[in-house]
């Protein structure tokens, strides 16, 4: 399961593949018409599908000449179960952090050094 998160977590890291999803929220797509908001070659947009297509984001299917991209909101299961496994830590009280530093590091929290 971890290797899955990885290729998961890699191909959500690039911003052009998280909106090439946001894209596939909406409908299936041509990969012509996934390729046209972007100002990149159709080959560079390609790789991006592929990464996306292994880490199981997204399905492609031939109809004709024409090859089409789909949404996988399943493969997004495992790393959002993941994810709310942090769900139950309190949110970090900077104020205490800060205080903490300054008493342990001898530093004033306004000290930009």
């Amino acid at each position: 399961m971890s290797d899955d998160l990885d290729t998961v977590f890699a191909a959500l890291a690039d911003p052009t593949r998280r909106a090439i999803l946001a894209m596939l929220l909406e409908d299936d797509m041509a990969v012509t018409d996934v390729a046209e908001p972007f100002e990149m070659s159709l080959a560079a947009i390609s790789k991006h599908l592929a990464i996306l297509t292994r880490a199981g984001l997204i399905s492609r299917e031939r109809r004709g000449r024409v090859t089409w991209c789909r949404l996988e909101p399943d493969a997004l299961r495992s790393a959002s179960v993941w994810m709310q496994g942090f769900g139950q830590f309190d949110r970090l009280d900077f104020d205490a952090f800060e205080r903490f530093l300054e008493r342990e590091l001898g530093v004033p929290a306004n000290d930009p050094e």
